[in-house]
């Protein structure tokens, strides 16, 4: 099966097909139609853009390499009319699955790592729980691949659930053997915790800070390696891509350098996108304010596929600062996460009445996966006007919770909440992209030379809905599983140096003078919190097709207006500013959950919809968003640059590279 996504200023038309032999069968033909949806027998993720016969790409000699004295080791700038640096992987992204696909790539060529804000800012950082990973001799791989499912509401790209079930024990032993220091039982034996959804204890865990720990682990690894260097305060605008024939071909990234607001360009043979998620399109979000869909909207830009938006996973826990007996003198930049773990280790849910209610939703009360529970949560307050329900950890043992939860009870203590003696009250919160850019079992997409990781990217394995804590099992084991392709691609790849000229460089709005940017930066910041206030009311928790087509309409209107009052002000289509980019991204990425969500007529997982409320089984598909023309579309969904041709002057060196599957 391939998906073939011709590209061109024109109108777009996807198609696909299935190949056996030297037969092909078309399979579905839709002119400028961006989503369409296909029967997982005949498209899966993990097919859909995995059996690519052969793949073009351009490549180059990395220059040698210098040192300077900073804690990361930074390259000296190839100037090739502005800043360009040069490097045979680019990996956007310092979390999880950036770190340690830079670390394996390493042994082959160059790394670049290029992150956001300080190396550690990422969703990564954050995760409280654990890696699910089958670790117990009474635990199996068939059990950790059957709860997956069923917590992905079926449909989940069985392959890619197999895969990553089946790979993760090993991944995980590689991290203990990189220096990651987990709990151990009293018996010597790694402590596993039980979480929701889960039918065995199998979350590896450091307290409730073990993204922290793994995050230490790997950046200490990165730090003594002689070949990554990492480029802080990069903020990634655009990926650098061509066009050759029907093939898009990815050479590289354009970066902003937030501190001395000058434009850097990556060229490299090999490009990795480890982003992560776009949870601030939301004003409650668990992850950190880096996590506005860059990725993703730089993707889809680039005509990559897209997938599953519509499941966008609310943790039912994040903490409630009304309910704190201390208030907060100023709102968080984001909520602070109750670990699933707190209800595995048998926290129980109340209302404010102490009315145990998760039992009357479903027979697994607190440890339903978390699609349900969030669902409950959301109808008891609704029901009963509340603004909080209540989370009760306080019957077990003093010591225990102290051990398990250090991270939560501090942090609770400090707003006056002795955990261990009184309820957390908690409330839904956004979480998690179950989609993304649509990866193969290698990590690759259909744009030549692009590969994904992690939340940023769509695999199949959380289906409708995320099991929890799979989240860091997936990036670990697709981040390995992208290496070796990506070898392949970089050893058989050659780039004229000159391309650098190709794409105009985005500019800085220093020809602006300080009035005007005092007008549109406030300006940017109220729409930001319009955007996010209208996709909380309309396109949360629960939906249905009134308030989403309202939500269409309202953020159209939004980004019309933002855009009108950014080029009356004199900003050009081609420049660049940290905070414009990031508005661009989460325009582009809203209108990709709401595009995603009015087109499934169902409810399944994440996406629940009152004029649909049943699950269709003739509906188990997935969601694809192709490229479609870009004659009609905004600003926030097109690239700064125009993208060049092959006849426009990139010599692309045609090696094919034989993908094993």
């Amino acid at each position: 099966m391939a998906t073939c996504i011709p590209a061109g200023s024109g109108t777009l038309q996807f198609r696909v097909t299935n190949c056996k032999g030297n037969s092909c069968r078309k399979t579905a033909l839709a002119s400028d139609a961006p989503i369409a949806r296909f029967l997982q027998k005949d498209l899966s993720w993990s097919k859909a853009v995995s059996k690519v016969p052969q793949t073009h790409r351009c490549a180059f000699s990395a220059p040698p390499f210098q040192k300077n004295q900073k804690l990361f080791k930074v390259i000296s700038s190839c100037k090739v009319d502005g800043p360009t640096r040069c490097f045979d992987f680019s990996v956007i992204g310092s979390g999880i699955a950036g770190l340690c696909y830079a670390l394996e790539v390493a042994k082959y060529g160059s790394v670049a790592v290029i992150t956001k804000a300080e190396s550690h800012e990422c969703n990564t950082n954050y995760a409280q729980g654990g890696i699910s990973a089958v670790l117990c001799p009474s635990d199996s791989v068939e059990s950790h691949m059957k709860d997956t499912i069923v917590a992905g509401a079926y449909l989940c790209d069985e392959e890619s659930v197999r895969v990553v079930c089946t790979e993760g024990p090993e991944r995980v032993r590689e991290l203990i053997a990189m220096g990651a220091s987990f709990d151990y039982g009293e018996d010597g034996n790694l402590h596993l915790m039980r979480e929701g959804g889960h039918s065995h204890h199998r979350i590896v865990h450091a307290a409730d800070m073990t993204g922290k720990e793994i995050e230490r682990a790997l950046l200490k690894a990165v730090i003594n390696n002689p070949n990554i260097f990492v480029f802080e305060h990069h903020f990634a605008i655009d990926l650098l891509t061509c066009q050759d024939g029907s093939d898009i071909n990815c050479l590289g990234v354009d970066t902003l350098n937030t501190k001395t607001l000058e434009v850097i360009r990556f060229l490299s043979k090999v490009t990795l996108l480890a982003s992560g998620g776009a949870g601030h399109i939301y004003p409650k979000t668990t992850n950190p304010l880096v996590a506005t869909g860059d990725g993703i909207a730089m993707a889809h830009r680039a005509q990559a596929v897209i997938s599953n938006m519509e499941f966008v996973q609310f943790h039912p826990t994040a903490l409630a600062d009304e309910g704190l007996p201390i208030k907060l003198t100023k709102l968080r930049e984001k909520a602070f996460l109750i670990s699933e773990a707190v209800r595995g280790d048998g926290g129980i849910l109340y209302n404010l009445d102490m009315e145990r209610f998760m039992p009357f939703y479903d027979e697994r009360a607190e440890l339903a996966p978390r699609d349900v529970v969030a669902r409950s949560i959301d109808d008891q307050l609704k029901k009963r006007g509340e603004k909080y329900v209540l989370l009760d950890i306080s019957h077990k043992p003093k010591e225990e919770i102290l051990s398990h939860f250090p991270n939560i009870s501090s942090t609770c203590l400090l707003h006056g909440l002795d955990i261990t003696r009184h309820p957390i009250p908690v409330v839904p919160a956004a979480h998690y992209m179950c989609g993304g850019v649509q990866a193969g079992l290698q990590g690759e997409t259909n744009v030549k030379g692009l590969y994904v990781a992690g939340e940023v990217a769509c695999t199949g394995l959380h289906g409708a809905n995320r099991l929890a804590s799979n989240s860091l099992l997936e990036a670990l084991v697709f981040a390995r599983r992208a290496v070796q392709p990506s070898v392949d691609c970089m050893k058989s790849s050659s780039l004229d140096m000159t391309a650098s000229n190709l794409w105009p460089r985005p500019a800085m709005p220093l020809s602006l003078e300080s009035n005007v940017t005092d007008k549109i930066l406030p300006m940017t910041k109220e729409s930001r919190t319009e955007l996010q206030a209208i996709m909380w009311n309309y396109v949360g928790i629960v939906r249905s097709t009134m308030r989403l087509e309202t939500a269409k309409q309202k953020i159209g209107n939004l980004e019309a207006k933002w855009e009108e009052c950014l080029f009356q002000h004199g900003w050009k289509p081609t420049m660049a500013g940290p905070e414009i980019c990031e508005m661009r991204n989460l325009f582009c990425c809203a209108k990709l959950v709401i595009s995603s969500a009015l087109s499934r007529h169902e409810s399944r997982g994440l996406h629940y919809t009152v004029d649909f409320p049943h699950l269709e089984e003739s509906k188990r598909l997935p969601t694809i968003i192709v490229p479609s023309s870009t004659v009609n579309s905004t600003w926030s969904s097109r690239q700064l640059h125009k993208q060049p041709m092959y006849q426009d002057g990139i010599k692309l060196c045609h090696n094919t590279i034989h993908i094993n599957r």
